[in-house]
Formats: C-alpha cells, sequence, structure tokens
C-alpha cells in the first residue's frame, strides 16, 4: 500500500490560514469585529485556541490578513479581466466584475468592506492598509483612462483623477447600500449597471 504523502509545513500553514480565514469572515459577519475573538477564529477552525494568536498576534493583524487575503482574492480577478484594456472598456470590464464579485462571494466583500468601514475609527490600525488598497484602485482607473487618452478613446480634456475620484467613491457608495439589502442582487446589478452607463457618457467620445 502506497503511503500518503506528508504535507510540508509551508502547505500545512496554507491550509491553516485559508481555514482561519473563513472562519474570521463568518465571524465578522455573525458577531461584528469587537466580539470576535483569536481563540474563537483558532477553534471553530478546528485548531488549537492559541493558533491564531501565534499566527496573526492580536485581532489587528487578523483582520490585517483579512483585509490583505481578499484584496489580493479582487485583485487577481480584476487584473485578469481588464488585461489588454483600457479607457472605458477596461472600466466597465472592472464594474462587471465587481458585481460578480458580489454575487459569487458576498461573505468575502461584505467582511472587507466592514473593516473597511471600521477603519475610519480614530487611530485605527488597519487606516494604512485600506489607504494603500484605496490608492492601488485609485491608480488603476486612473491608469486606465491615461491609456484611453493615449489611444485617442477618451477626449484629452477628461480628468484621469477627477473621474477616478468619482468612480471610487461611487464603487464604495454601491457596496455600502448593498450591505443594507444584501440578498438584492438585482440591485447591486443595477447600481453597476448605471455607473457603467454614467461612465460611458462621460469617457466614450462621440462619433
Amino acid at each position: 500500500m502506497t503511503k500518503p504523502l506528508r504535507l510540508t509545513q509551508v502547505e500545512r500553514k496554507e491550509i491553516s490560514d485559508t481555514k482561519m480565514l473563513e472562519v474570521a469572515i463568518d465571524l465578522i459577519i455573525e458577531q461584528g469585529t469587537a466580539q470576535l475573538t483569536l481563540k474563537d477564529v483558532g477553534e471553530r477552525a478546528g485548531y488549537s485556541r492559541g493558533l491564531a494568536g501565534y499566527r496573526f498576534g492580536n485581532k489587528a493583524g487578523l483582520f490585517d490578513f483579512v483585509l490583505r487575503s481578499v484584496g489580493d482574492e479582487w485583485l487577481a480577478e480584476l487584473t485578469s479581466v481588464t488585461n489588454h484594456k483600457s479607457g472605458y472598456q477596461a472600466i466597465a470590464a472592472a464594474l462587471d466584475a465587481h458585481s460578480k464579485f458580489c454575487e459569487d462571494a458576498p461573505k468575502h466583500v461584505e467582511a472587507f468592506y466592514r473593516l473597511w468601514f471600521e477603519s475610519l475609527a480614530p487611530n485605527s490600525p488597519l487606516r494604512p492598509v485600506i489607504m494603500g488598497i484605496h490608492g492601488r484602485r485609485h491608480r488603476d482607473v486612473m491608469g486606465w483612462i491615461e491609456q484611453g487618452i493615449e489611444e485617442g478613446l477618451i477626449a484629452p480634456l477628461v480628468s484621469p483623477k477627477l473621474i477616478a475620484d468619482q468612480f471610487s467613491a461611487a464603487v464604495i457608495g454601491i457596496v455600502y447600500q448593498w450591505m443594507s439589502d444584501a440578498e438584492n442582487i438585482e440591485e447591486i446589478r443595477s447600481l453597476h449597471n448605471g455607473l457603467k452607463k454614467m461612465m460611458k457618457i462621460m469617457l466614450v467620445k462621440a462619433d
């Protein structure tokens, strides 16, 4: 009989991190961040009560891990759908993907934005992480618009920063509204489609 292959330490860590990520997301949604404990995360994931504390140090470290994990998940999808696209086409692809991400991984999106909104509290240790993620998103949108202008797809008078500011604010507003009625899938689609139409009006040059 062939002996089962033993997992490496790195593989075991990846598995435990994935399990604790999913548990942390569930607990953030079920209990909120104030009631969540590292002990509960470790035990509910099927490990010792001290593993989450050892791995993340404290709740801020755990929340940092959640933000970066979900942020990387979304970034991978965004990079895939906007590859070789610019201008309005990149923005439309990003909005379609974001709407689908909300539908396919609603708990991940909700937990991510709960932590995002809580980072606004004074002296929040999450603020630098959120500002980094927000800055990356903003630069992506500006880059799409700047490339669209260079390619003649967007009028040169359009301000990439202004559009990126409005786009980023609108997406956050859509998620905030969706979180108050997360079961209403048609609304999340409608809000994303409405933003696509507005972006098209502002960006697509008339023939």
